[in-house]
């Protein structure tokens, strides 16, 4: 189930789903099929033994989210297409309960550094597969067949609620955006980290080129063809910070000769020459994606610009709006929050005065159509938090993260090189969800909760490993 579990990671919207797991959403990780069984025969068992004080300090947040979602029963809010306050904080209770419980299974479930080893090779496995669809799918980016497209897209109905988009990769997931997300959370963080510390988590070596030299190009290549703008500004961001990562470390024997300046000097350069090959492929495949060439051809066809043009141009307008009614939203009840999933009850009357026509998507929202009972969500976590859980749930969530910032950090310092790849693989991923929470709201997701797993299972394994070598038993 362990293994299945991390197989599946990829498909996050699949279609044979009980509604009482959330199968009227379009977030349906496949995962949590297995992850029922690893509930009840680790999590559980293991809850009842001393856990890790990280998993521990999550706690707080969980009764914050049910306390202000409980309130909400109280506060009179009206139904919404044809929804109930109940209904929708059932559903975004549930969302919370599975999330948390990928994290609980991704953090109690290994128990020794192999083991640990060993989950990354299975997410790497099944990302393979995921990259594998991915490239088959560039085949009609790069030409397009209208026959070959057709065919792809039945099969992607197998496993996904959509089709495939004519000009962008999606993988397994449900939208291009979901795969990039995806390929930064799971893949870069780990991947760049064995790069930079020269550890990998496979037997296979050729000269200097791992399994993960493989699969970072590949995840690269995959990303550009995506065309998604958040997934893009991570992977730069993740390449910048990984260079200055590696230019702390100490110089090797065959570079003590040189002076730390110069050596800062060389990683810069480094740094700037990945990042303009990066680019140059972006701008390469962009050209051949007119919605994503907007994020520059706006500056090259515009005489008279601006920042506030130009967000809307490249389709950020509406999520302005819907950050702006969160940050309105958040006035009415900002010690406990609206409550889980209330956001969309208040959006309505919290959006800014502005015209619509601009803004195509916030006029399909807020026209009625028969049939439609998808409620609006704030698409940034940060604002969702402090919307629907107040200051009360946004200080309990912030505690829970500097508590994996501290086992990050612990990890990173290490003299051990194992300890420094995870510690490495965490801080990346950290940085993935700080900058990747502005663009997703959703609890279900695996993306986070994957990552804070690893980061609480390393630091609960290292430190055990340690004690057994020092007091090995008589």
């Amino acid at each position: 189930m362990w293994r299945l579990f991390l197989f599946f990671l990829p498909i996050t919207s699949f279609p044979y789903f009980p509604e009482e797991f959330g199968g009227g959403t379009l977030v349906r990780p496949l995962s949590v099929y297995p992850l029922i069984f690893l509930c009840f025969l680790v999590v559980l068992p293991r809850l009842m033994k001393p856990i890790p004080k990280t998993v521990l300090s999550l706690a707080p947040f969980i009764l914050a989210a049910f306390a202000s979602s409980l309130l909400s029963l109280l506060a009179g809010i009206e139904p919404s297409l044809g929804v109930t306050v109940f209904d929708r904080v059932l559903r975004a209770l549930v969302t919370l309960v599975i999330g948390v419980a990928i994290y609980l299974a991704v953090a109690l479930t290994p128990h020794s550094i192999e083991e640990l080893r060993g989950a990354l090779r299975w997410i790497y496995a099944g990302f393979s597969l995921a990259y594998a669809w991915g490239t088959a799918q560039m085949v009609y980016v790069l030409h397009y067949n209208h026959a070959y497209f057709l065919t792809l897209s039945r099969i992607q109905r197998l496993f996904s609620l959509r089709k495939l988009f004519p000009s962008r990769i999606s993988g397994m997931t449900y939208e291009p955006n979901w795969f990039a997300e995806q390929i930064c959370f799971f893949m870069l963080p780990w991947l760049l980290a064995s790069v930079l510390r020269g550890y990998s988590v496979f037997s296979w070596r050729w000269h200097k080129i791992t399994v993960e030299w493989l699969l970072l190009a590949w995840s690269v290549v995959l990303i550009i063809f995506t065309y998604s703008r958040a997934g893009l500004i991570n992977m730069i961001i993740l390449v910048i910070f990984a260079f200055l990562i590696f230019s702390m470390r100490k110089p090797a024997r065959k570079d003590h000769h040189r002076s730390k300046s110069s050596l800062w000097f060389i990683r810069i350069v480094e740094a700037c020459v990945a990042v303009g090959m990066l680019v140059g492929g972006i701008y390469y495949a962009g050209n051949k994606n007119e919605f994503f060439a907007r994020i520059w051809n706006y500056w090259l066809e515009n005489e008279q610009t601006s920042v506030e043009r130009y967000l809307e141009y490249i389709g950020f307008g509406a999520r302005i709006a819907y950050s702006e009614a969160a940050l309105q939203t958040y006035t009415v009840s900002p010690i406990f929050g609206v409550g889980l999933g209330n956001y969309a009850f208040y959006f309505d009357e919290m959006i800014p005065d502005q015209p619509l026509a601009r803004i195509p998507e916030l006029l399909k929202i807020l026209s009625p159509e028969e049939g439609r009972n998808r409620l609006i969500t704030v698409k940034n976590f940060y604002l969702r938090l402090l919307a629907e859980t107040g200051l009360v749930g946004t200080a309990a969530f912030a505690v829970f993260i500097v508590a994996l910032l501290g086992c990050v950090i612990y990890l990173w310092l290490s003299n051990d090189t194992q300890q420094k790849f995870w510690g490495t693989g965490g801080l990346l991923g950290m940085l993935v969800f700080a900058v990747s929470a502005f663009t997703f709201d959703s609890f279900t997701l695996p993306n986070m909760w994957v990552v804070f797993g690893l980061i609480t299972a390393a630091t609960k394994i290292f430190p055990q490993t340690e004690s057994m070598r020092n007091n090995p038993s008589p």
